[in-house]
């Protein structure tokens, strides 16, 4: 028998199976980071979750002061709602979407911040316990969606760098993986606090 005769057939497998390998490689670890980047995006709805809890509570506390102004309350109700109603798709989170959501969120933020300050007015509801518990765990699930937030940014960072280098790049768009957005402030964060004494 003759080794010669089948030597290119060899090596021709051999490139055939180290490329298709390598391919392998690109593509599950694409699999991989893009199911850390949907666990993380999952920590990030559980946080914001948890907030619109606690806002439907929050009102229901604030609710029983009969003089309390009914169109803040109104103002949390509708921000909440429209939150609520703002989906992602974990696998699809474009810049657009992403961006919605964050604006979606922005007005939860802004009028439970209005809401927080109308309440100093009122010393009985500052004084109650089950008000002053729902302040502490709202004040405790910001600091979780932050933090929520930050780890999605870290998961997107290392499936975005290896989708987009080279010569990953060529075959992420045959396997369907596209760039993940990433967090950013909300549009005027960057601007100072005006505040009115």
């Amino acid at each position: 028998m003759d080794f010669k005769k089948f030597l290119p057939w060899i090596i021709v497998a051999v490139v055939i199976f180290g490329i298709y390998s390598w391919v392998k490689g690109i593509n599950n670890t694409a699999v991989t980071l893009s199911q850390d980047v949907e666990q993380s995006w999952g920590d990030v709805q559980t946080a914001y979750q948890r907030r619109n809890d606690l806002i439907g509570n929050l009102v229901n506390t604030v609710k029983g002061a009969a003089d309390f102004e009914k169109g803040t309350l109104t103002a949390v109700i509708e921000a909440r709602a429209k939150a609520t109603s703002t989906t992602i798709d974990p696998t699809n989170i474009t810049p657009e979407k992403l961006a919605e959501f964050n604006k979606a969120q922005s007005g939860v933020s802004s009028s439970l911040s209005r809401l927080l300050v109308t309440v100093e007015q009122y010393p009985d509801l500052k004084a109650n316990q089950n008000f002053l518990k729902l302040q502490d765990e709202l004040s405790s699930t910001e600091n979780q969606i932050l933090t929520a937030r930050t780890r999605f940014n870290e998961a997107v960072k290392p499936y975005n760098s290896h989708i987009k280098t080279f010569p990953n790049s060529m075959f992420a768009g045959v396997f369907g993986f596209k760039e993940k957005a990433y967090f950013n402030a909300v549009e005027g964060a960057d601007k100072p606090v005006e505040v009115k004494f």
